[in-house]
């Protein structure tokens, strides 16, 4: 151990050279694709609800849409999870959930995403149905079925225990963990 350690408030500078040279090292060519991606967090072979959630997570991080993250999207991303404001997790959270991008999230695009992060993250304390409709229950201030972005904002920021289940079943720090760590091979 060196006499000095850093801490998340310094200098974000070596961090930010760490997770470069640690990017350039899985994927040389800059550009990290859909299977390199999965490939980095040791998630090849999920079933199919696991790969379309992946993907999702993947479209959300790929900013221009091009196909690909670069590192300036792979670093946004990372900031966002890492140090992003709990309204620009919400929005990201948002976005995740809206499959059809139409700005409003229905019970059917929770519960499929939803059923698809069980997949990955395999803990679960309650269905994907209780957990959909726990939270249409508690947001859906008008009753029509559908959440916007506004309703799924305030309702999650007014409801504490709300808040703690999306950001426990949501947490990507095991994907971050992943990447900071190099890959695990689990045998």
């Amino acid at each position: 151990m060196g006499a000095k350690e850093s801490l998340p408030g310094d200098d974000p500078a070596p961090e930010m050279h760490h997770y470069y040279s640690k990017f350039m090292r899985e994927c040389p060519s800059g550009q990290l694709s859909l299977h390199e991606f999965k490939k980095l967090l040791g998630l090849q072979g999920l079933d199919p609800q696991g790969d379309i959630y992946i993907k999702r997570v993947f479209d959300i991080f790929d900013l221009n849409q091009d196909g690909f993250i670069d590192f300036l999207e792979f670093i946004a991303a990372i900031n966002l999870v890492i140090r992003g404001k709990i309204d620009q997790k919400l929005k990201w959270y948002f976005k995740l959930y809206d499959a059809d991008g139409n700005g409003c999230i229905d019970k059917k695009e929770l519960l499929s995403i939803f059923t698809a992060i069980q997949a990955i993250n395999g803990h679960t304390n309650m269905s994907a149905e209780e957990f959909t409709n726990i939270i249409f229950q508690k947001i859906d201030v008008n009753n029509d079925g559908e959440l916007t972005l506004e309703e799924f904002i305030s309702g999650v920021e007014r409801d504490e225990d709300l808040m703690e289940l999306i950001t426990k079943s949501f947490d990507l720090s095991n994907v971050l963990k992943v990447i900071q760590s190099g890959r695990r091979h689990s045998v």
